[in-house]
């Protein structure tokens, strides 16, 4: 390597890699599992070749110890990780959004293959997961994640301690933000199953040889499917405008 970099320049270069690799692997849509890890690869190479500017003038000297070596390796990789982390947890929000909706509408049992998770969800929350991945990409918000990576240098600055008690504040609101969102954006199907179920109720007090159940399970599922379509759109846009407000704090 040497007719064409200096090994301290190679170094910054893995360093560069190792905080944009393990931010990439965790990424909503291009770290998830289904996405081949060659191609997960070859974009964290790209991203960490475009970066590499950025950070150059962040990034500490070469170390001459190995274990000050792995000490900013592992650094570099918490960094990642914890940033990672932070970008899917609004995702919750709709995988929480659509069990509840699954509850209200008797959806609970209908079950498929949940390729963000690796393995089998509710239908509901399948296609609202999916439904948020795509609207990230066309409305370019996934731009926002190249912008965290970059502004992450001079928030979490290699040379510098991990703030670990901020990160966690920042998670733990994080979570606390995408289950609230959740909920409310399952608020429609819960005020309708309420309203529905106390009229059910009264219509078996007041005629008990009527069969509430089977009239009922049917008119559950085809009204809350219709109240969730009305409120689809209106849901998936504030989820958007909440989750960009939540990577403004990184860019």
């Amino acid at each position: 390597m040497e007719p064409y970099a200096l090994p301290a320049q190679v170094y910054a270069a893995g360093l560069v890699f190792v905080r944009v690799g393990s931010v990439v692997m965790l990424l909503p849509g291009i770290g998830e599992s289904f996405v081949p890890p060659r191609i997960r690869l070859s974009m964290a190479l790209l991203l960490a070749l475009c970066l590499g500017p950025i950070a150059a003038r962040t990034l500490p000297a070469m170390p001459t110890t190995l274990g000050e070596m792995g000490g900013q390796v592992f650094h570099e990789l918490l960094v990642g990780l914890m940033l990672g982390a932070l970008t899917r947890f609004f995702l919750g929000a709709l995988s929480v959004a659509g069990e509840v909706i699954s509850l209200q509408t008797t959806l609970s049992f209908a079950q498929t293959a949940n390729p963000i998770q690796a393995q089998p969800g509710g239908a509901v929350s399948t296609f609202l997961t999916m439904t948020g991945l795509v609207l990230l990409f066309a409305t370019d918000a996934h731009y926002m994640f190249i912008g965290a990576i970059a502004r992450s240098y001079s928030l979490f600055a290699p040379a510098r301690h991990v703030l670990v008690q901020d990160a966690a504040a920042v998670a733990l609101q994080a979570v606390i933000s995408s289950f609230s969102l959740g909920v409310q954006m399952a608020a429609p199907l819960l005020v309708f199953a309420l309203v529905f179920n106390v009229a059910l109720g009264l219509v078996g007090r007041v005629m008990p040889q009527f069969q509430v159940f089977f009239a009922g399970a049917p008119l559950t599922l085809i009204a809350g499917l219709s109240v969730f379509a009305l409120s689809l759109g209106t849901g998936m846009l504030i989820w958007l405008d909440r989750y960009r407000d939540f990577m403004r704090l990184f860019t």
